[in-house]
């Protein structure tokens, strides 16, 4: 009989798998931490916005008679923090050394920490991503997705002045491949053209914070944004073509009747007489900050990011809350009234009487050199991020309006749903005592990002307007309890972490201890340790490893373990 042709392959693969997943899993001297090179983060004057932030919340919160909750345990902002920067809860290796570590202010330098690390510009640069250019992959031969959000993650490792980003989004030039910055324009080339409304809807709605979509048809019906002002931001567009050489700005044609070179015009038709007509590049306001010199896109990034355009900074600020918060804030728009408004539709700014918080926090953003990381920095040393994410007032029967002011008014941390990116990175990171990190092994990282999209594609994606609320499904759930991967991470075997505690850990409570601790960033409760310890009461091999990997399986399917809190 002849040889089977696959066997040898197919044991070559099993081998190279266990190897993989033994040099994830198996002890490894201490690594030196991923470090991202560039702009350290200002601290001068942080902790002074910090207090005027505080101050304001406790003055509402008096106003209003609340009483914020109890500040949130040190576990529970490590979990926090991590599921917010990086996108996965923390290893037990981080637990272990942040337990270690005695550092009286060691959650500020945590934080640090983790914006030092190159995982937060990977995890962040997808969330922007989502604002800036969608969540399509586009034309492949003429738009990189990745190439954007690879570039995007260096820049924000870099603490990149924001302001600089977005304007060599608008106007860089070249190549979509070599040019990652470009990909922003061709991200929107629609039948072989630049599609000058979609380019502009969303600069404002990004970049702004402002929804002027339908304003292309028609004047707003409930905002002062008129199809005019549209067509003026459009215009500005009008010049950017696209060509073997990657995006440029042509601002002048050949004629081919004439054989004369004629200026590029952008020209709009009309939807009842269908009359063609030039319109030119105009702003809706501040034309004074207009720069004098440039392309009509250079002029039109010039214009959103200015100092004195304070719609620019207020939109990232609202971003940037609501990724930590993982929802947005109405009190932080001065609407505390108003159930989780949208981050891309804010109030003009100077429409109250006082400043909103809003203009606290994107005026320290601006006049520190519009610093992403100290944005960051400054939101999670302010008491609602540190607040626990449990009230005295929400209890069975309590008035849900209620508990929702509470949430709404910044007095406790709200309860959210985890995005699908952060539910498989949590799966993952729960199947190694290591880190999963830049440092772990390549095949590592790449079996990582293979299953990371598959189980996104299953399990649902978010979309453009993630911060929306979005109720879980039945699908979701089944796809946690009997996914493959799942299943996977749950067997206890010498290359997993459930098989690791089950031969390293000393005693029952070890192990349980460690269970909680790799699932769920703590320790187990009176009433766990009360129900699971006698399951683990003189069991060995086997029979242990059935156990933890029942204990797993329950806290895989929790909900404690799909939402931050």
């Amino acid at each position: 009989m002849k040889p089977k042709l696959f066997a040898l392959p197919l044991a070559v693969a099993a081998v190279v798998v266990a190897l993989v997943t033994w040099a994830a899993q198996s002890p490894q001297m201490p690594t030196a931490l991923p470090v991202a090179a560039g702009r350290t983060p200002t601290t001068e004057g942080a902790d002074e916005t910090v207090a005027k932030l505080n101050q304001t919340f406790a003055a509402n919160w008096e106003a209003e008679g609340i009483s914020p909750a109890q500040a949130a345990d040190e576990l529970q902002m490590l979990r926090r923090l991590s599921l917010s920067l990086h996108g996965t809860i923390p290893s037990l290796e981080e637990v272990r050394q942040f337990e270690a570590d005695e550092d009286p202010d060691k959650i500020k330098r945590w934080t640090d920490r983790m914006l030092a690390d190159t995982r937060f510009g990977d995890y962040f640069a997808e969330r922007l991503a989502r604002s800036f250019v969608g969540v399509e992959g586009g034309a492949f031969i003429i738009y990189r997705r990745d190439r954007f959000v690879d570039w995007l993650s260096d820049e924000l490792n870099a603490n990149r002045p924001y302001d600089e980003l977005v304007r060599q989004m608008m106007t860089e030039e070249g190549l979509w491949t070599g040019k990652p910055a470009t990909n922003f324009v061709t991200s929107t080339i629609n039948e072989n053209k630049v599609d000058e409304n979609k380019l502009t809807a969303r600069c404002v709605r990004a970049f702004l914070g402002q929804r002027i979509d339908c304003a292309q048809c028609h004047d707003h019906p409930f905002d002062v944004w008129t199809q005019k002002q549209f067509e003026g931001l459009a215009a500005h567009f009008g010049q950017t073509q696209f060509s073997a050489v990657g995006v440029e700005n042509e601002t002048r044609e050949k004629n081919e009747e004439t054989d004369k070179e004629e200026a590029v015009e952008y020209v709009v038709e009309d939807r009842e007489t269908l009359e063609k007509r030039v319109v030119a590049p105009v702003v809706p306001f501040g034309e004074e900050w207009l720069p004098k010199s440039g392309s009509r896109r250079d002029r039109l990034a010039g214009w959103i990011t200015h100092p004195e355009n304070r719609r620019f900074e207020r939109a990232i600020v609202c971003r940037v809350w609501g990724y930590m918060f993982g929802k947005s804030s109405s009190y932080l728009i001065g609407q505390p009234y108003e159930p989780d408004p949208p981050v891309d539709d804010l109030p003009p700014p100077g429409e109250l009487s006082e400043p909103d918080m809003l203009d606290l926090l994107g005026a320290d953003f601006r006049e520190h050199g519009y610093d992403l990381k100290r944005l960051i920095q400054v939101i999670t040393a302010s008491r609602p991020f540190l607040l626990d994410s449990t009230h005295s007032a929400d209890v069975d029967g309590a008035d849900p309006t209620r508990v929702d002011q509470l949430i709404a008014q910044g007095a406790v941390f709200p309860l959210t749903r985890l995005r699908p990116e952060q539910v498989i990175g949590a799966m993952i990171q729960t199947g190694s005592i290591k880190t999963i990190d830049q440092n772990s092994h390549l095949v590592v990282r790449f079996l990582r990002f293979v299953s990371e999209n598959n189980f996104v594609k299953e399990y649902g994606d978010l979309g453009e307007d993630e911060l929306m609320e979005h109720p879980g499904t039945l699908p979701q759930a089944l796809l946690r309890m009997n996914g493959d991967f799942g299943g996977n991470i749950l067997t206890a075997s010498p290359f997993t972490a459930s098989g690791r505690i089950v031969s390293s850990a000393g005693s029952d409570e070890a192990c349980l201890d460690a269970c909680f601790l790799v699932g769920l960033s703590r320790r187990p409760t009176f009433d766990e340790k009360e129900q699971l310890l006698p399951l683990l009461k003189d069991t060995k091999d086997d029979a242990r490893k059935h156990v933890v990997e029942d204990i797993y399986w329950s806290m895989f399917n929790s909900p404690e373990f799909s939402w931050n809190h």
